[in-house]
């Protein structure tokens, strides 16, 4: 049974108490470095920061519903070779499942690294968060919780939730060591914190929390949070069918997007070191453009724009974890989430696969299975 305790509240402020959480994880926890999202003092917006003295965390705010960047890369660049340390990351549900993409790929290692995730209730997209939170830091993360706590939801003004959140299954970090628990606990009275792994049992000895079970209440309200999203999600899968099931529909689908790349950049386990797309292959001749216009009579330029797409799918697709990078990266946006994600659903059942699992699965397309897709080789038992 997973160890656990509790995180008092210091004066009814969750970002307060987690703040002194991680200091102490930082002081008394054997950790040389924490990687956590922090308030930037130069502008109101949340990205990750590496912290060795536990009194620079004064901006420490891992619940701000924004979403700048997926961190599981920046735990795979420290992570590549030996750090001489060791590092706790605070990361959401999807950045933890990314980094042990990330990990069964070779671009990451889980040697010195311990996984602290939080529960998620999800994030506004980038120019939405900036609408909500205003000059207010922290005060709109306590401001946002409030709202979901009491009822009012997610819904701010004329906007909601990013897509990516509102359809994703996986609000826990369960494979995290330790897991932040806030769905289903009174967070006017305490947080819960749970060790999933023997790393993190030993973790919570070091630091002396009290213990406490986990509430009764809090299975089914992660349950109820997880239907509306899985509602949300299949309506999403069959609304990106339908508008996407022939080369046509795609195209168009597709029709604004510039070639800028910014999807293959943000999205969190697109690794290679050098992509087809970026190198002379696709630096066609001027005069193969105008071969093209006269064959078709029209050529939309850039030229490649659905190729670079389909290439990304059938490179990614087993390996997306849907959190949306790829849309909140988008100068134009194009919704490449919900094209990926239902692109992605096919592609893992078929492999029955789930991203970001468990780094023991193997990736589908590094290991062959004798007796799979029997249905197309014609083999029988």
């Amino acid at each position: 049974m997973a160890k656990t305790a509790k995180i008092e509240l210091i004066e009814g402020n969750i970002l307060a108490s987690l703040q002194g959480f991680f200091k102490a994880l930082l002081e008394d926890g054997g950790i040389d470095a924490l990687l956590v999202p922090q308030h930037l003092p130069m502008k109101n917006t949340v990205m990750p920061t590496l912290v060795t003295d536990s009194e620079k965390i004064n901006g420490l705010d891992p619940l701000a519903p924004v979403f700048p960047t997926n961190a599981a890369k920046v735990v795979s660049r420290l992570t590549r070779r030996p750090m001489g340390g060791r590092v706790a990351v605070v990361l959401r549900p999807c950045e933890i499942r990314a980094f042990i993409e990330l990990v069964k790929l070779k671009q990451g290692k889980m040697d010195d690294v311990v996984l602290v995730g939080t529960d998620c209730y999800g994030a506004y997209s980038n120019v939405d968060y900036s609408r909500f939170a205003g000059d207010d830091d922290t005060g709109s993360t306590l401001r946002f919780y409030q709202n979901v706590r009491s009822g009012k939801g997610t819904t701010w003004e004329d906007f909601d939730l990013s897509p990516a959140c509102k359809a994703c299954e996986y609000p826990v970090a369960e494979n995290a060591d330790l897991l932040i628990g806030l769905i289903g606990v009174d967070t006017d009275d305490h947080l819960l914190v749970k060790a999933n792994t023997f790393e993190g049992e030993a973790l919570l000895e070091e630091l002396g929390l009290p213990g406490m079970k986990e509430p009764e209440g809090r299975k089914a309200a992660i349950e109820s949070l997880v239907k509306e999203r899985v509602a949300y999600r299949d309506r999403m899968f069959q609304e990106t069918t339908d508008a996407t099931d022939d080369i046509k529909k795609l195209t168009t689908y597709l029709g604004n997007c510039v070639n800028c790349y910014n999807c293959r950049v943000a999205c969190p386990v697109c690794y290679c070191k050098e992509c087809v797309f970026q190198t002379d292959v696709f630096d066609h001749e001027p005069s193969q453009y105008l071969r093209w216009a006269k064959h078709k009579g029209i050529l939309k330029m850039p030229t490649d724009t659905v190729f670079f797409h389909l290439t990304r799918l059938a490179h990614m697709s087993t390996a997306c974890i849907g959190c949306g990078q790829c849309s909140n990266a988008c100068p134009n946006n194009i919704p490449v989430m919900e094209v990926f994600r239902t692109v992605a659903n096919y592609t893992q059942k078929a492999f029955d696969y789930e991203a970001g699992r468990s780094v023991e699965d193997d990736p589908p397309l590094s290991a062959f299975q004798e007796a799979e897709f029997r249905e197309l080789t014609g083999e029988k038992d």
